[in-house]
């Protein structure tokens, strides 16, 4: 099997995770997708009825998505936010990357009543592929670390996954709740 093949991002289908959280989210609603590659999600999301903005610094994956979301090349590393500031969304999504310097961005990203569904590799991952440099594999616990006191977890998961292929994972579904509304309930 060819590395494309086992890229993450060039999966066709929508990670499972953002499947589960996403498919909530009202035709129309807005949605950032950070890291977005070739838009695997953007694309399932955009099929939604969703407004989807994707972000990634590889133009060539990008062009692929003219048409279907709006799309932003841009060094997130390296170079400022290339949102406006105050710039929210109804989902901010993430999978397969970790860069925490930009947490704080991520979290400010999500609107009221918005979610942030985020996925990507955690320490384990090193026995069995790639990414195995530590900087790229959260701590336990990192994730529930990074969202509270700013988001309310609705769903978490932190394990191992055999499937598409053997991997390490942290995942979380947080909202940030409307001031002075009772808390939705969620399915779990």
């Amino acid at each position: 099997m060819s590395a494309a093949a086992l890229d993450p991002h060039t999966l066709a289908a929508p990670s499972p995770w953002v499947a589960r959280w996403a498919a909530e989210l009202p035709a129309g609603a807005s949605v950032l997708d950070v890291a977005c590659g070739s838009g695997r999600h953007a694309r399932w999301l955009a099929a939604r009825g969703l407004q989807v903005t994707g972000i990634d610094r590889d133009a060539a994956a990008l062009s692929g998505l003219a048409g279907i979301a709006q799309t932003i090349v841009a060094d997130i590393e390296g170079n400022p936010w290339p949102l406006p500031a105050g710039a929210t969304f109804d989902a901010v999504v993430v999978t397969n990357y970790l860069h925490r310097p930009l947490w704080p961005r991520l979290l400010a990203s999500v609107a009221p009543g918005g979610r942030l569904i985020y996925e990507t590799f955690a320490v384990g991952n090193e026995t069995v592929g790639k990414p195995s440099n530590p900087a790229f594999l959260l701590a336990p616990g990192e994730l529930l670390d990074a969202v509270r006191g700013q988001l309310r977890v609705i769903g978490y998961e932190d394990g191992f996954l055999a499937s598409p292929r053997d991997a390490y994972v942290q995942r979380v579904c947080a909202v940030r709740e409307l001031a002075g509304t009772v808390a939705p309930r969620y399915a779990l």
